[in-house]
């Protein structure tokens, strides 16, 4: 008799079958061929269902008290869909076998024309295929989850509509180290139709593809509102509207931080800044320095709340940094202590040297050293300077 070459070591064959010498006979033709298989029996389809997770492969004759024609092969990929099953049975019909394959079944084997050679070369290709089919259906969700991903960036992460006007941006984005999607941080800059630059950043509490779309929608609402002329004033709140009609959980909130820039004759610009419980900008120029502003409620926590605008004038050649907290939540120099926006301007200090096109990635870096390892949440940036 020809012997199958050896296989992987610990096959776990489970035969459906209720004949005990059909059950010796397929015992036998497998351990005299491969006799690291091993074989768990079952006499009905129904005791079956529950050995299925810890079997590579069932084994399954289509003759078993209370099932007929297909009925337990059609059992078992339901209780199951990825199990590997071929059909051993009595019957000799080549046209059960092809309905037999076309309903789930990897191969189908008659019991008098298998040998032990037939039979393990059976299993292991119904084990292999079943792999590869499930490496090609995780392969398509990851393309999928990469394909949304993608979508999602687009609306988050756009690029700023600055055409006309006397700044210049930069944007870097850096998913935490907890997720492979993109999450909820958003950011955005516009010149308006009065010539004022706006830019806006912020952050969807919670993470996940629902907090991102919601993220996404802010960010086009807010564009929306700009180039449409919307007071200034106006903005926030119309962008908290959006926010409490779509967000699909009430306890949901956002983050957000506005400036507007209105350059200057001779060089510098005038700021104003509204943060809705969002950190507010650095100055990087002449050095780093946390711009004052009034931090009022996150957006969608109080129904009837104002955002006070806080001025600053910058100087020529100025240059800003926006950020979102998972810039600065990570461990600081000082143990037990996070970083925070008195650590970040310690760092900037440290990288003031640093051209300003490479400076937002090296800079998260620089925090990721001191944080020891990949930040735990997303990372977005918007630096604006003067271009001047």
């Amino acid at each position: 008799m020809s012997r199958a070459l050896p296989g992987p070591p610990g096959i776990r064959v489970l035969l459906v079958e209720d004949d005990p010498g059909d059950v010796f006979l397929v015992q036998e033709l497998l351990a005299e061929v491969d006799p690291t298989v091993s074989v768990l029996v079952a006499e009905s389809v129904e005791a079956a269902l529950g050995q299925l997770p810890v079997a590579d492969c069932v084994l399954l004759d289509l003759n078993l008290p209370g099932t007929s024609g297909l009925d337990g092969l059609r059992q078992i990929l339901q209780s199951d869909p990825a199990a590997a099953v071929c059909v051993l049975t009595g019957l000799d019909d080549e046209y059960l076998g092809i309905a037999a394959v076309g309903v789930g079944a990897q191969d189908y084997l008659v019991k008098n024309k298998a040998d032990g050679a037939v039979l393990i070369r059976a299993i292991r290709y119904a084990v292999e295929r079943r792999r590869a089919e499930a490496s090609m259906v995780r392969l398509r969700e990851e393309q999928l989850v990469a394909a949304e991903s993608v979508r999602l960036e687009r609306g988050l992460l756009p690029s700023p509509l600055l055409d006309g006007s006397t700044v210049s941006s930069r944007q870097f984005y850096r998913s935490g180290r907890t997720r492979a999607v993109i999450g909820g941080d958003f950011f955005d800059a516009v010149r308006g139709p009065s010539g004022t630059v706006h830019a806006m950043i912020g952050d969807v509490s919670g993470h996940g593809p629902d907090e991102a779309a919601l993220g996404a929608l802010l960010r086009v609402s807010w564009r929306a509102l700009v180039l449409a002329g919307v007071d200034e004033p106006q903005v926030l709140p119309k962008l908290q509207e959006v926010l409490v009609s779509e967000r699909h959980d009430r306890t949901l909130f956002t983050t957000v931080c506005t400036v507007t820039i209105d350059p200057v004759p001779g060089g510098g610009a005038h700021l104003q800044i509204r943060s809705a419980g969002h950190p507010p900008p650095v100055s990087l120029r002449p050095g780093p320095m946390s711009l004052q502003a009034t931090v009022g409620v996150p957006l969608g926590v109080l129904a009837d709340t104002t955002w006070v605008s806080t001025g600053a004038d910058l100087a020529p050649g100025w240059a800003l940094l926006m950020f979102t907290d998972g810039l600065i939540e990570g461990r600081g120099r000082r143990p037990d202590e996070l970083l925070w926006q008195e650590g970040l301007i310690d760092v900037l200090g440290e990288d003031r040297d640093i051209p300003p096109a490479d400076l937002p990635g090296r800079l998260v870096e620089h925090v990721e050293r001191i944080n020891g390892g990949p930040l735990a949440d997303d990372v977005a940036i918007l630096m604006l300077s003067d271009a001047r």
